[in-house]
């Protein structure tokens, strides 16, 4: 039986979010994959989409609102993957009682605000160009394993070199997990 997903968009969500196609493709023969759009799970209707206007929206009670949801929408341990805004909404859930098995997030630069972090194995994903990135010594406090790209900003999460990088991370990860729950020990008496 596959492992769980969690898959959280940017902020964006399916309006601009073709890039998630790609995750999806690499990743649903390997995984049982839930989706969310940050926006719907926040209940935000932004008139004018501008990244300000959407960027306000989450900061000004969306993120607290797509946490609600996803605690009472996700009950049971799972492997979750987030993007920018939706990376963070996992990590405040996982901190708030998600069960989570792992959290994987790429360009979450709103958890450089956090002081610990979710009671799981947590890989996060930065562009060497994000200025809102956390710092080292954030990394450092909180305990958590990055990994800094060289060459790319916040948006890397579209790029088809990150994606592969993240679905082989994570495709590792799925297969790893398979083939030690393969293994039979026999003990001999």
């Amino acid at each position: 039986m596959a492992e769980k997903l969690v898959i959280l968009s940017d902020m964006w969500g399916a309006k601009k979010g073709l890039w998630i196609t790609s995750y999806l493709g690499y990743l649903q023969q390997y995984y049982d994959i839930t989706y969310y759009d940050i926006q719907q799970l926040s209940n935000i209707d932004v008139q004018i989409q501008t990244t300000d206007n959407v960027h306000r929206a989450f900061v000004e009670g969306g993120i607290d609102t797509a946490v609600a949801h996803l605690l009472k929408k996700e009950t049971e341990s799972a492997h979750y993957l987030g993007f920018s805004m939706g990376g963070t909404i996992a990590w405040k859930a996982g901190l708030m009682g998600l069960p989570m098995k792992s959290l994987y997030t790429v360009s979450s630069t709103r958890i450089r605000a956090e002081e610990e972090k979710p009671a799981c194995n947590v890989v996060s994903l930065f562009g060497d160009q994000d200025v809102y990135r956390p710092k080292l010594d954030w990394h450092q406090k909180v305990g958590v394993k990055s990994d800094l790209i060289e060459g790319f900003g916040h948006t890397m999460y579209g790029d088809e070199k990150i994606i592969s990088r993240v679905c082989l991370d994570l495709l590792n990860s799925a297969t790893k997990k398979q083939k030690q729950e393969k293994t039979i020990q026999i003990k001999i008496a």
